[in-house]
């Protein structure tokens, strides 16, 4: 039988726990040093392993006295290296981790890749041409086949070193490096990623065409290897009032046999009145790790939309924090996870309302069509107390496709707020026999009922993507990775 936890949890948000700090011994270059030198006390450090990964991403950073980072990227790998330190490697006595094992990256040997590749590593990377687009290569910004044509006026994108003028450029810096609300791995990003990829939208600007981010890992491992490389893009959406954007995340494997470790960071703000749409998409190595985070802030009357449809990685997870710093503001995320091998698909989401009238709605869907598949869900909206009016839903529904497929889910609804209007539910089964026999009782065979149920089960979220071309491509891909599963009589 199919294996499921399901752990619903609607309470009274409990008073926060503020840590003592912790004596922790830091030292760091000067602020003309391109590197930030990582050291802590033996004593008060417990957990050599990720001392031991901090100095590799140390030594992975470039190292040449002539050039030094800009002030935001030296920030951002200071106050990151603190939090690092300070945090042990995960294991599955955490509880955020209680259902997803990290262990196989901690048995690894992994080396941060530290140049960007080279012309002929990425000759194999198609050109797109439709749209604007940034090419980002194990976790570095490539220019010479990004098309940044045709941007309106005031739109920025491309590299921190590249920022225009200096009121840009201050306005970025004020969100480089500032409040962590991350894990481990978030701190890991912010040490050793190489570059910070900014997005700039103006006051009142409203860009038509999406701005496509498209990440491609190369350097990897062969099968069986113990060789990790890791790679850590990390990019800035920075949105003004009144602003709107549409992005595409697209998340890809240039050699799908190959052994790697994605561990991006995108930062998303929005102004006032401004408006995102986000599309994720993640695709990549069956054999790979990829641990994303997605941090949004939303300033009053602001709206932001997440799709994500992620299919690749032996450990796929995404973490996503969101947090509504104004009235009347509006959040939708839908999720659609697919396990068809040995894997694990987990989504960690975390929506914080301060504010009245906030509206949110989340739609988590997955499909486990491997014994040995699991996917996690962990979503937890948290309705304080000047949260007013709020209107908030939560939906989980999971389909397990074989016998031990697993899932474990845990919506988690918390509210101190009086007046308000939240629901939450969580659904998990198999195919129902009922649908199955609605179709042939009509004439229609057991294979087809059985395409019909599993692709319309994913459509829901699928639908939602606003490009055409990227849904499509989405839906062909589905249909290839469920092949199996569809035709089984």
């Amino acid at each position: 039988m199919a294996t499921f936890t399901f752990t619903p949890h609607i309470g009274r948000l409990p008073s926060p726990s503020i840590p003592t700090s912790s004596k922790r011994k830091f030292k760091f270059n000067s602020a003309s040093s391109p590197k930030v030198s990582l050291q802590a006390s033996p004593s008060t450090f417990s957990d050599p392993f990720v001392l031991q990964l901090a100095e590799s991403l140390e030594d992975s950073l470039p190292s040449s006295s002539s050039s030094s980072p800009p002030f935001p990227l030296q920030k951002l790998r200071e106050s990151s290296a603190e939090t690092l330190l300070s945090t042990p490697w995960p294991s599955r006595r955490d509880e955020p981790f209680r259902f997803t094992d990290v262990s196989f990256i901690k048995q690894s040997q992994i080396h941060p890749i530290s140049n960007p590749p080279q012309s002929s590593q990425i000759s194999s990377i198609p050109v797109e041409t439709q749209f604007a687009n940034i090419v980002i290569v194990d976790g570095h910004f490539i220019h010479s086949i990004s098309n940044l044509a045709e941007l309106p006026n005031g739109v920025f994108v491309g590299s921190l070193l590249d920022l225009p003028p200096e009121s840009v450029a201050n306005r970025v810096s004020q969100f480089v490096g500032g409040k962590f609300v991350g894990d481990l791995f978030w701190s890991i990003n912010g040490v050793g990623a190489p570059d910070l990829t900014v997005v700039y939208v103006p006051a009142g600007c409203k860009v038509e065409n999406p701005i496509h981010l498209r990440y491609f890992s190369i350097n990897g491992g062969e099968e069986g290897s113990k060789d990790l490389a890791v790679s850590n893009p990390r990019v800035l959406v920075l949105v003004e009032n009144g602003g709107e954007i549409e992005i595409v995340e697209e998340f890809l494997s240039v050699d799908e046999s190959k052994y790697y470790w994605a561990n991006p960071v995108l930062e998303v703000v929005i102004g006032s009145g401004g408006k995102v749409q986000h599309s994720y998409i993640q695709n990549q190595s069956l054999d790979a790790a990829h641990i994303k985070w997605t941090s949004v802030q939303q300033d009053a009357t602001s709206s932001y939309e997440l799709v994500e449809i992620s299919t690749g990685g032996k450990l796929s997870r995404h973490n996503v924090h969101i947090q509504q710093l104004g009235p009347e503001t509006t959040t939708e995320l839908s999720t659609l996870h697919l396990s068809v091998g040995n894997q694990t698909q987990d989504l960690h989401s975390s929506l914080v309302l301060d504010h009245p009238r906030g509206y949110s709605r989340q739609l988590h869907k997955c499909i486990v069509a491997n014994p040995l598949g699991q996917a996690v869900f962990d979503g937890n909206v948290k309705v304080n107390r000047y949260a007013q009016q709020t209107d908030a839903g939560q939906l989980t529904r999971s389909l397990l496709l074989e016998p031990r497929a697993t899932v474990n889910v845990k919506p988690n609804l918390q509210i101190i707020a009086d007046d308000v209007k939240c629901s939450h539910g969580a659904a998990i089964s198999d195919l129902e026999e009922t649908q199955l026999f609605y179709f042939q009782a009509r004439g229609i065979d057991l294979e087809t009922a059985r395409k019909a149920l599993i692709l319309s089960f994913g459509a829901e979220v699928i639908e939602r993507l606003p490009s055409p071309s990227v849904r499509k491509r989405v839906e062909n891909h589905m249909k290839e990775l469920l092949n199996p599963s569809l035709e089984r009589s």
